[in-house]
């Protein structure tokens, strides 16, 4: 018996435990994206983009196609999409696990100035006119409106459409990984007095936030939304052997008469 595995992804943590798991040769594995990345990279596994419809939805979409197990690799600061695959797995009865990356820790010389949400950080940047980098997806970019009075860096994956309304806003359009060496050199050619970042974690984003410390630059940091208490690791070896152990190969090749 093949196993079906369901990958809720748009993270290079999703890409590398669809890699592993295919490497593997005994799982049948989609990989679902929101859809929201207009040039997504190229995945390993069969791909399905946009949304499920809710929970229900979701849990529909498992017992349809006959899920054995769902694991969800989305970013930290997707916490409706975790939700909903929480609530999805228990519905459909499927087991989930979550790769949880790591947040940032704050270390001597950091300059974090921490906020719950967006508009806290909007609020954050005071009333002074400032440059500020905005290190933010495109979705999340709206409420700087409401602060025209500041100069903006804006850099995201895709391009900001419709542009936002602003009288002077910057746009950069890149995809980590972003060494240090070259963000501090973003920041300064940019004279940036102020970023505005998610405490993302991992290696790929973290080049702006050593930068910020070395150049002493205060980072408006919003923190994590509270995700549902689930089965979850902190590593892409631990979830993969965790999902090996749970579908062993020996049980796979014995029902295959092997």
């Amino acid at each position: 018996m093949v196993h079906s595995l369901l990958i809720l992804g748009g993270t290079t943590e999703a890409r590398q435990i669809a890699e592993a798991l295919k490497g593997l040769g005994r799982f049948r594995l989609e990989l679902s994206l929101a859809g929201r990345t207009r040039t997504p990279v190229t995945q390993p596994v069969p791909v399905r983009q946009g949304g499920f419809g809710g929970a229900e939805g979701l849990a529909a979409y498992l017992r349809e196609r006959g899920i054995d197990l769902l694991i969800d690799a989305t970013h930290p600061y997707a916490a409706r999409i975790s939700a909903n695959a929480a609530r999805a797995a228990d519905l459909a009865g499927v087991p989930l696990l979550a790769l949880r990356r790591p947040g940032w820790a704050h270390v001597a010389g950091d300059r974090w100035i921490e906020v719950d949400d967006v508009p806290a950080a909007v609020e954050a940047l005071g009333m002074a006119p400032r440059r500020a980098f905005l290190a933010l997806g495109r979705q999340e970019l709206l409420p700087f409106e409401a602060a025209p009075r500041h100069v903006y860096l804006v850099r995201s994956v895709d391009p900001v459409d419709p542009p936002l309304a602003l009288p002077q806003v910057t746009y950069l359009t890149a995809r980590g990984p972003f060494a240090e060496e070259d963000e501090r050199t973003l920041l300064s050619e940019n004279r940036i007095e102020v970023i505005v970042s998610k405490n993302s974690g991992g290696t790929a984003s973290y080049g702006k936030i050593a930068a910020a410390r070395a150049l002493g630059i205060p980072v408006v940091m919003i923190r994590r939304p509270v995700l549902p208490a689930v089965r979850s690791f902190e590593t892409v070896e631990a979830l993969v052997a965790h999902a090996c152990q749970r579908f062993p190969a020996e049980a796979a090749s014995q029902e295959r008469g092997e």
